[in-house]
This record gives C-alpha cells, structure tokens and sequence, in this order.
C-alpha cells in the first residue's frame, strides 16, 4: 500500500454555548436549528473521506494503516494521540478543569484513564474576546470554594486578552474557560474528560442545569502554582514559506505555516502530521498524485510519504501539529540560536 495523504471528515458537535452558523470555514453550516460549539476533526469516529480507507473511521484507519504509516514511535497503535478541534463559542463555556494523566488513571478508567492538556490558537477574535486561565495568586482552596458560592469565581482567574494569531498553552489542573467573539483551533491530549466547576446557571432544552463535578475539580486544580496562559512562537528555519512553532509539550507540538509560492517538504520518519487548512487552498502533490485542499480540512500526512508539495492556489495558512521528541525538538531550537530562556516559554515539559 502506497502511501498518500488523506482527508478526515469533520463531526459537528451540539454545544449549550455554540453558534448557529460556521461560515465562513463551514458557509455550508448556517441558520443552524441547534447550536454547534466544537467541529472535532481528528475524532476517532469521523470518518475518512479520502484515500484507501475512505469509508472508514479515523480510528479503524489509525489501527490498519502499516506501521510505516504511523512513524516509529508508533509501531504498535495504541490510542489515536492527538484530538484537534475548531471551537466555535457564542457564549461562555463553563468554567472547568482537565486532570493529568496520573489522576486520570487512577479515578477515570471507564473514560479512557488519559487526562488533558491542550493549546488554543486563535483563527479569529473580536475586540473585547477574553479567556480565564489561572487563578490569579494567593487563591487557595477556601476562597476559590468561596467564590464558587458567591458566584464571583471569574474574580479568581487571569484575565487573557485574545487577539487574531494568538496562542495559550493550559496544561492538565489549570482551571479555565473560554469566552464568546473568538473562533479556536484546539489541539490537546486524546481525551474528553472535563470537570465543571460553575456554568452560569444554565439549563438545558429539558430545563435542566448541566451536571458538576466540583470535588474532582478541587482534587484536580494545582492550586498555588502559576501554570498556563499565552505563550511565545519562536521563528524556524524555512525557504519557502513563515513559519513559527506556537507550543510544545510531550503529547504536542504545533507550527503554524503561512505559504504564497509551492514548499517543498519531508515527512519525518518518526511520526505522522496533521495538517490543518486555516485559510486558502491549492494541492499536495506526491510521486505524480495530487489532491486538492480547501479551508476548514484536517489531512493526515503519513510518515513514510517522504518527500511531498504543498503548492498554494491562493495564499495559505495552516497548522501542522504532531507528538514529538521533546530533547530532540529543545536541541534543534538551540541549534538555531534561541537560549534556554526562550525555549522554555514555548516548549513545556
């Protein structure tokens, strides 16, 4: 089986907070009946739309696919490792927690045992768009529990400003939310596990409040350390087009690419990419083959396609996010210069 590049079906989700049109990455999707918040791109049910396993579910694909396909490291399937989704909020989101993989494990077998870390890049964002990740210092478990009574718990956190081209880091046990006037590209840790820690006393179509999950949260939150927040890109190497890294960690690494003229690429051995189209369109282009790409697709380049086009119809903006070797990716950056200093307010342990 050859390899090629291959398309990925979004899933449209209903949210409380969303939004009843997508357009302009969806002009397909307005005057929408219900509202929807998150467009999942690489969830292991959506579906492949390209390639030879179009038809089946990425996670089918993910378990079937040769090895060589995967990279090295991933030999042995397991879970699929990345989950990428646009956020789409017309309202706040609840005030939540992720929690790590340790506590994960230990309280969360039966919803997979992975905790979440995740980074926000921001597509698009209107003046007075904000995000909450934090609590400002000196808040400790009383007064946070405090707040939560109160209903004054947003006095509790770091206020973030967002602007377009932004990127925040928000690693597990870091309580955040996300408010409304903003589209985000999402790229995490391969889980859904959320504990909800105040949701501004909204009800369901049943009337019914959404349901809490206050002790996890105050389990989960690392309160006393100032952990998450926006972070700095760092410029790497290239010939043919911008390009930045916006953060990494151990499940992630994201660059964003903007492209006017045809980049000449390699795929790395070691993993696959994910390739997500922010703006434009054009083709990849491989051993003679060719598949065109438009705005809002998510494509998984395997890692064995070597050497492969990105040849833009129209300027192109995308993200190409992977699992890296964290030491590898620290030495390269300090290969190009960067001191430890500024490596470490992009690349996170």
């Amino acid at each position: 089986m050859k390899p090629e590049p291959f398309r990925i079906e979004p899933k449209f989700v209903e949210r409380i907070w969303g939004t009843r049109s997508l357009a302009p990455f969806f002009p397909e999707k307005t005057n929408l009946p219900e509202p929807i918040g998150e467009v999942w791109l690489t969830g292991i049910d959506c579906r492949v739309a390209t390639g030879p396993f179009a038809g089946k579910t990425l996670g089918e694909a993910w378990r079937e696919m040769p090895p060589e396909w995967r990279g090295t490291r991933f030999k042995m399937p397991g879970d699929f490792p990345i989950l990428v989704k646009f956020i789409f909020p017309n309202d706040k989101l609840s005030i939540q927690v992720h929690p790590d993989d340790a506590y994960a494990a230990a309280h969360e077998q039966a919803a997979g045992g992975r905790g979440k870390t995740e980074m926000w890049h921001a597509i698009s964002a209107e003046t007075e768009a904000h995000v909450l990740i934090g609590l400002v210092p000196k808040t400790d478990r009383n007064k946070f529990v405090n707040a939560i009574e109160s209903q004054k718990l947003e006095e509790m956190f770091v206020h973030w400003r967002v602007q377009p081209g932004d990127t925040f880091f928000v690693p597990a046990g870091t309580p955040h939310t996300i408010g409304p006037g903003m589209v985000l590209c999402e790229i995490q840790e391969y889980s859904d596990l959320t504990y909800r820690v105040y949701d501004y006393g909204r009800v369901d179509a049943q009337g019914r409040p959404r349901e809490l999950h206050i002790e996890k949260a105050l389990d989960t939150i690392e309160f006393g350390r100032s952990i998450g927040g926006k972070v700095s890109r760092l410029g790497l190497p290239s010939h043919w087009s911008h390009k930045v890294l916006l953060a990494a960690c151990k499940y992630f690494a994201t660059e964003r690419w903007k492209l006017t003229t045809d980049a000449e690429v390699t795929s790395s051995p070691e993993h696959f990419d994910l390739y997500v189209i922010l703006s434009g369109r054009g083709e990849f282009s491989w051993n003679g083959n060719t598949a065109r790409y438009e705005c809002g697709e998510c494509w998984l380049i395997p890692s064995s396609l070597h050497k492969f086009a990105v040849n833009p119809a129209e300027p192109t903006k995308l993200l190409r996010t992977y699992v890296p070797d964290l030491q590898t990716l620290r030495d390269r950056l300090k290969q190009e210069n960067y001191s430890w200093r500024e490596i470490e307010k992009t690349v996170f342990a």
